[in-house]
């Protein structure tokens, strides 16, 4: 047994030592290059903050800095397509992150440092290997959605990280566990750049710092060295089309992009002959009056859902008011008003009045709407929604199993419920909508887009059903 044991242990040791310290001859083999930073830090550069960075016993380490904004050490060659692998550790205190085809230019706030991130997330909420869109975006992948990959991470031990960026997709890895899939076509190409984020004086005064090693690439027809397939949810940021990983998946497009194809008037048989436009891949509901359909009025599909995720990348303008409505009765409400139905607010809950009415803030952006508020209910510890202000893009999630719900802004989940629950129907009594006969709990319903007088952009609005 003792045998047994001690063979064991060897063979996990060398198993250890090959993953975390590859030979240079099989990195050489596979066309690997070794690009871990040398002391003079020679073919490298520091941006932004003032972290100190240095080389120790081969290892690049990043020390955090008081009174200072995130810090980049910032290649001076820029790759395009390549798959690049790293060890990384960092002190629990301290968010970090690897650019991944990173951008600093001119004519973009100065020549700050932004784009593709490869997080290291050392806190509770752990979403380390998710894709952060730095100074730009916000979160473009969450593991909201993916146990596994927050699992898979050791706060404050060394975890080995995969990076696959390879045409307009990006596939991240930790520990051999995919983390995230992402296809998107905002930059080909950039520099890479490891992070020492920003931290409150407190915590800088306990210097934390983070630290790389055996840092590799590979721009060799990567493609060729790819992962198989996952597995795990690929999520998409082409405008108005599906990507591949989406289309497998069963997503469809519940809007072509260019025509007004399976959607009507919520009162007619029609599409609306004035209020709505599509322009250049974006279809807006245009600024009246600010009343609640008075103007072209609600749009809904042609079609009824009951289980589905939808997902509808919305952009507000300043004080304006609209809503993503489910499960809807367009022949309940006779009459001016808007169609019946369950709500997702879209509101800037900054300028206009709505939401400091209602209960709790069950009013504001990402709420349902009158009933529930929207609350960070994936990251507690860090209170309050992830939003991009108007003028900006945001992505409305909505995910319906059964009489479950869920509402997601940008990766965070905001609102969940159940239909027809003691509770749900508890907070439909008490609220505007008391008097509709089993209100939220009908069968199926189409999807509405609401006209409440304010200019809403709407565009890659998908669903996939259940």
């Amino acid at each position: 047994m003792k045998r047994r044991i001690a063979f064991g242990v060897l063979m996990a040791a060398a198993a250890t030592a090959y993953v975390h310290a590859p030979a240079a001859a099989q990195t050489a083999a596979a066309g690997w290059r070794e690009i871990t930073p040398r002391a003079g830090l020679d073919g490298w550069h520091v941006a932004g903050g003032k972290a100190s960075y240095s080389i120790e016993n081969g290892e690049l380490v990043g020390r955090a800095a008081a009174d200072t904004p995130n810090s980049w050490l910032v290649s001076d060659n820029q790759y395009g397509d390549f798959i690049i692998e790293f060890e990384a550790k960092t002190d629990p205190l301290l968010n970090s992150g690897v650019m991944i085809r990173g951008q600093s230019r001119p004519d973009y706030r100065n020549g700050v440092v932004h784009g593709y991130q490869a997080e290291i997330d050392p806190s509770k909420r752990g979403w380390s290997g998710g894709l952060y869109d730095e100074q730009r975006r916000q979160w473009l992948y969450t593991l909201g959605r993916n146990d596994a990959a927050r699992a898979a991470f050791r706060s404050g031990d060394w975890n080995r990280y995969r990076v696959e960026a390879i045409g307009n997709r990006i596939r991240t890895f930790v520990n051999g566990v995919p983390a995230a899939d992402l296809v998107d076509d905002t930059d080909a190409r950039g520099f890479i750049a490891f992070q020492v984020h920003s931290v409150p004086d407190d915590i800088a005064a306990k210097k934390p710092e983070v630290r790389f090693r055996n840092i590799r690439l590979l721009t060799d027809s990567p493609a060729r060295h790819a992962r198989p397939e996952s597995g795990i949810e690929q999520q998409g940021w082409l405008t108005n089309q599906l990507s591949a990983g989406e289309k497998r998946d069963g997503w469809t497009l519940l809007w072509d992009g260019r025509t007004t194809a399976g959607w009507r008037s919520a009162k007619g048989p029609s599409f609306p002959a004035r209020g709505w436009r599509i322009n250049d891949g974006v279809l807006s509901v245009e600024k009246s009056d600010g009343g609640e359909s008075t103007n072209g009025g609600d749009i809904i599909t042609t079609r009824n859902f009951r289980d589905f995720e939808l997902s509808v990348d919305f952009r507000l303008t300043p004080g304006a008011n609209s809503g993503i409505k489910y499960f809807v009765d367009p022949d309940l409400l006779k009459g001016d008003g808007s169609a019946i139905g369950l709500e997702y607010q879209l509101l800037d809950d900054k300028l206009h009045p709505d939401a400091k009415m209602g209960r709790d803030g069950n009013r504001t952006l990402g709420s349902l709407y009158d009933l529930i508020p929207a609350r960070n209910l994936s990251d507690p510890d860090s209170p309050g929604k992830r939003f991009n202000p108007p003028g900006e893009w945001n992505r409305a999630l909505l995910i319906v199993r059964g009489n479950h719900v869920e509402h997601w802004l940008n990766g965070y989940k905001v609102v969940e419920y159940e239909r027809g629950s003691p509770e749900f129907r508890r907070l439909v009594a008490i609220s505007k909508y008391a008097k509709w006969p089993r209100f939220g709990e009908w069968e199926e319903g189409p999807i509405l887009l609401q006209d409440h007088g304010d200019r809403v952009d709407f565009r890659s609005i998908k669903l996939r059903q259940r």
